[in-house]
């Protein structure tokens, strides 16, 4: 199957500071690449090349075949990469029709909107994504975060989006909403979208994702097939079990084994190897 993204070696450096390096994945139609890592692992840097927003400073990064240094998000807009952003970008008191064509509004004679066109285009859309709103003159602000999510999604889907990269989009949300996003994602893959899913949760990547690649303080852990990584795996991978370990038996020779602290973190230890 013929990548849509490859990224090769990739790194970003500001002045003497490495924010990312060495990072190599790759993004197919009809899959789902998770870039899974902590706080401060590099995933914003990473989301911030594939989008756009800032150029790499060394390494590849090649669409369809042909390798690109992106100017603007703009551009990678233009090559269908779209990116939906956790905090995103919506009107609260709009009705959710006006938020789906937000920038982009079809107009008729005279320059008016076409709310007819926009309505019922908002309405077949997010139909076709399976999400039944009730009445799409809602305000958007009154959809639960899950719901805002999925619009933005389904938004992206309808203007030519080919590679959807989505960030951290149940960071904020409950079990229910969480689970509610992750089958619009499942939705998305199998209309054929290469999906960039970035979290911190391995829970919610292992689901849907079909690929996996872990951050860490800027340098990639390893790029996995789901055929070659369990849950277990992966989970330990993001805790770091073997750090933990290591420190586990530094503490027990300076505080003794007999410390809280040291069997605490014994413990911890413990329960990774065996979840």
């Amino acid at each position: 199957m013929t990548s849509l993204i490859e990224v090769e070696e990739i790194g970003k450096r500001y002045g003497n500071i490495v924010a990312l390096a060495d990072v190599s994945t790759s993004v197919s139609p009809g899959e789902v690449t998770c870039v899974l890592g902590d706080n401060g692992a590099g995933k914003s840097t990473f989301i911030k090349i594939l989008a756009g927003a800032h150029p790499h400073s060394s390494g590849r990064l090649v669409v369809d075949g042909e390798e690109r240094h992106f100017a603007s998000p703009r551009e990678a807009l233009s090559l269908g990469i779209a990116t939906v952003y956790q905090d995103l970008a919506v009107v609260p008191l709009m009705p959710v029709w006006r938020n789906f064509f937000l920038g982009s509004e079809p107009t008729r004679r005279f320059g008016r909107l076409d709310a007819k066109f926009m309505k019922a285009t908002t309405k077949s859309e997010l139909s076709a994504m399976g999400i039944d709103l009730r009445d799409v003159d809602q305000p958007i602000g009154t959809l639960s975060g899950g719901e805002r999510q999925c619009v933005a999604i389904a938004r992206a889907v309808y203007f030519g989006a080919r590679v959807l990269i989505l960030d951290e989009p149940t960071a904020a949300l409950g079990v229910k909403q969480s689970g509610v996003v992750l089958k619009y994602i499942a939705r998305a893959r199998d209309r054929g979208l290469g999906v960039v899913f970035i979290t911190h949760n391995p829970h919610h990547a292992y689901p849907v994702g079909d690929r996996f690649m872990i951050l860490r303080r800027g340098r990639s852990m390893g790029d996995f097939p789901k055929s070659e990584l369990s849950l277990d795996e992966l989970t330990g991978m993001m805790a770091g079990g073997a750090e933990l370990e290591a420190l586990s038996h530094e503490l027990a020779a300076e505080l003794g084994g007999e410390s809280e602290v040291a069997k605490t973190l014994s413990s911890e230890v413990s329960e990774l190897k065996t979840t």
